[in-house]
């Protein structure tokens, strides 16, 4: 036979000691979640801890690089569906835009960016125009990602940058659509983005 003692009731917890238990538990729980886990899973960052221990930069990081595979997953569907349509079809949209209509012209525009603030400008411009771009940064740096859009098409990326104070070039349209760039400020304070467009568009828009 097995010798067992049953314990004795004054050994087991009480109710009121189950329930204390249970709530340091669950403040303990909410307490990780909101200073560890949110900001560095997703960037969220309510009580500025996750930034202090550098955990909300690196939520940043997941975030921004989630965006990206998602908008290279959008380019790469697009050219799949493009290389799908008959070869008739895509000669004939190439001659109907291959000679750019749009007058030249220049315009100038600025965008101030607090920390973490992202903007975008988009010009509209017909397959083979040029223009002539211009853009520098005051008060920090800024990653960019300099991209186009049009129906149908809902990603194409032309050149990114990170820490960048500017940069000047030339783009030339891949299709007729909004063509442009983003940036967002990685700077401690707040920055102001100067853009100066010469050439071949319809129009120089903030979208974001």
């Amino acid at each position: 036979m097995f010798n067992s003692q049953r314990p004795k009731m004054e050994d087991l917890p009480s109710n009121r000691q189950l329930m204390g238990a249970t709530a340091f538990a669950l403040a303990a729980s909410a307490v990780i979640l909101t200073t560890i886990v949110l900001p560095s899973e997703y960037a969220i960052d309510p009580t500025g801890v996750g930034r202090a221990l550098g955990l909300t930069q690196m939520g940043e990081i997941k975030a921004q690089l989630a965006q990206e595979a998602s908008a290279d997953a959008a380019v790469t569907a697009s050219a799949t569906a493009s290389a799908a349509l008959p070869a008739s079809q895509g000669a004939g949209a190439q001659t109907a835009s291959d000679a750019p209509t749009v007058a030249a012209r220049s315009e100038t525009m600025q965008v101030t960016l607090a920390p973490g603030e992202g903007a975008e400008i988009k010009a509209g411009m017909q397959k083979g125009a040029r223009i002539a771009f211009n853009w520098s940064v005051a008060g920090g740096h800024v990653n960019f990602d300099t991209h186009a859009d049009a129906p149908g098409i809902a990603y194409h990326g032309y050149e990114k940058g990170q820490q960048s104070t500017g940069q000047q070039g030339e783009l030339v349209a891949a299709f007729d659509g909004k063509h442009g760039w983003f940036w967002r400020n990685r700077s401690a304070g707040t920055v102001t983005v100067t853009l100066r467009v010469d050439g071949a568009f319809s129009e120089l828009k903030r979208v974001v």
